[in-house]
């Protein structure tokens, strides 16, 4: 594939993953805000111990997906539409075997549900039929046809199952916020969720029988194919075990030490980190397909200079939302959720430091995954979930909240921060490690001058109205850290990079704005 339609893929995808994104986010604020008015934060707390509990029962899918998809760049570099077919045909076989493991794990759970949820559990609602319905939500998307949007996905028309996710974001948000209105009941709250997944869903596989009819008439893989693919998905198995751990513990260790009101108040807090990480992803999530085909066929050379490029803007994104987070955090939970939703601001540093953690191994995962580097830092995932549990206890007893989300700071510092990176350069660049190190080290220097000077221009400004500190607080965050790192980095081929690209954009050719990043 040629490097102009790869990158023409490549702006597509990430203008219409950012373009629609900010409409479903302030709609989702709404019905957040609307959510909290109606419902006290232990249903906060029920909705994100719930979910993590199913993030780890989510295990099951072990990497399926990712396996699969990397098994599906070539014969779409190739044209292989035989091969294509099969590897849908395969991917569709194992989804359904998760779904219905995911289904038996989570009605195993339920006679133990009562000593996770333990006494905080004060809401109306029933417990078991609550926990059922979440279930339903997140089985339904391995039984249905959610690997249909992965082909889409690895077809580099990821702006298509992105196009039709804020569709449904927008629906499912504009109904929950009636219901909410109207109803004031979870049941249908709930249900709506439900509904609208299942939806989703069974467009995206009217739209990909279309696209790709030849799907539907597929032969099974040879043995020694799928031999190849369970390979890849043996050395994927315990990287995702040990990731849904460290992810998904969180919750339940605060709502053992805290309780479900804690959990609670700490999710309008990730609630931001969250919904930032989203906006970031639209961007890297979109190049996954590109960068893969890049991998599939170019050189080593290339391939690294591209990378060098996006390390950079992982770099520059995640230290300004993470700047963000801190330096704002308080004041917008404050006016979103009321001032009863503030906590200490040690909690909004912390929450800052592992999402610029986990943000810059979004390129190195990226093109790890896209060269299939699955063996590598398999068994080091279990170093991380091991010592984020353990640590987790015992500074989630003496320091509470504070403590357990340091504790996963701490265990991605021992571990896959500086493994996985290693690994790509030793073995899929076949550089010497230290050149990614190097340039770690002067990023994260960046990242706490750039965000203490922030903190500090922004400390004093304290106006009768919060909205008014917090619109001037914001233009300070937005101005200071990209102009900071735009005097820094202005003569870099990584800036260069991305400026050309930018300035390759229709949308910016026809506002002219091109003419003005050449100064730069």
């Amino acid at each position: 594939m040629a490097k102009k339609t790869r990158t023409q893929h490549s702006v597509r995808n990430v203008m219409v993953g950012t373009g629609g994104y900010f409409f479903n986010l302030i709609l989702s604020f709404v019905c957040r805000i609307m959510f909290t008015h109606v419902f006290n934060s232990v249903y906060l707390g029920v909705s994100s111990l719930f979910s993590n509990i199913f993030t780890m029962l989510s295990l099951a899918e072990l990497g399926i997906g990712t396996a699969i998809i990397y098994a599906l760049y070539k014969p779409i570099a190739e044209n292989d539409k035989e091969k294509i077919a099969s590897i849908v045909l395969l991917y569709k076989r194992a989804y359904r075997t998760v779904g219905l493991v995911v289904t038996v794990a989570g009605i195993a759970v339920m006679p133990f549900l009562h000593l996770i949820v333990g006494d905080s559990y004060t809401i109306p609602e029933n417990m078991y039929v609550v926990y059922l319905m979440y279930l339903i939500s997140t089985t339904s998307s391995y039984l249905f046809f959610s690997y249909k949007a992965s082909l889409i996905t690895a077809m580099q028309e990821n702006w298509i199952v992105t196009g039709l996710g804020y569709i449904q974001g927008f629906v499912q948000n504009a109904l929950q916020i009636i219901s909410l209105a109207i109803f004031k009941n979870f049941y249908i709250y709930l249900a709506i969720q439900i509904a609208s997944i299942i939806a989703y869903n069974f467009v995206i596989s009217i739209i990909a029988d279309k696209k790709y009819p030849y799907i539907k008439k597929a032969e099974p893989l040879p043995k020694e194919e799928r031999s190849k693919i369970f390979k890849n998905l043996r050395y994927l198995i315990v990287y995702k075990l040990s990731g849904v751990l460290v992810h998904g513990t969180d919750n339940v260790i605060t709502s053992y030490f805290k309780g479900l009101s804690t959990v609670g108040l700490s999710t309008n807090y990730t609630l931001l980190s969250t919904m930032c990480s989203s906006f970031i992803n639209q961007i890297f999530t979109n190049l996954t397909a590109s960068v893969g085909n890049l991998n599939a066929s170019e050189s080593i050379e290339k391939k690294f200079s591209v990378f060098k490029t996006i390390n950079f803007a992982n770099f520059w994104f995640y230290s300004w939302f993470g700047i963000c987070i801190f330096v704002l955090g308080d004041d917008i939970v404050h006016l979103m959720f009321g001032a009863s939703y503030v906590m200490e601001k040690s909690i909004s540093f912390i929450i800052a430091i592992n999402f610029f953690m986990a943000g810059m191994q979004q390129a190195v995962w990226t093109f790890r995954n896209t060269m299939g580097l699955f063996k590598y830092g398999r068994y080091m995932q279990c170093g991380t979930a091991a010592i984020n549990l353990v640590v987790s206890i015992i500074l989630g007893k003496y320091w509470g909240l504070f403590g357990i989300l340091l504790a996963t700071a701490i265990a991605r510092a021992c571990t896959n921060t500086w493994y996985d990176p290693y690994a790509l350069f030793k073995h899929g660049f076949k550089m010497k490690p230290s050149k990614y190190f190097i340039k770690y080290f002067i990023y994260v220097a960046l990242l706490f001058s750039i965000g203490a000077a922030t903190f500090f221009a922004c400390k004093y400004i304290d106006f009768k109205y919060l909205i008014v500190t917090l619109v001037v607080k914001g233009l300070i965050c937005i101005v200071l850290p990209n102009l900071i790192i735009v005097l820094i980095y202005r003569k870099s081929n990584e800036l260069q990079s991305l400026l050309a690209v930018v300035k390759s954009m229709k949308i910016v050719k026809k506002f002219h704005i091109d003419k003005i990043l050449e100064k730069i």
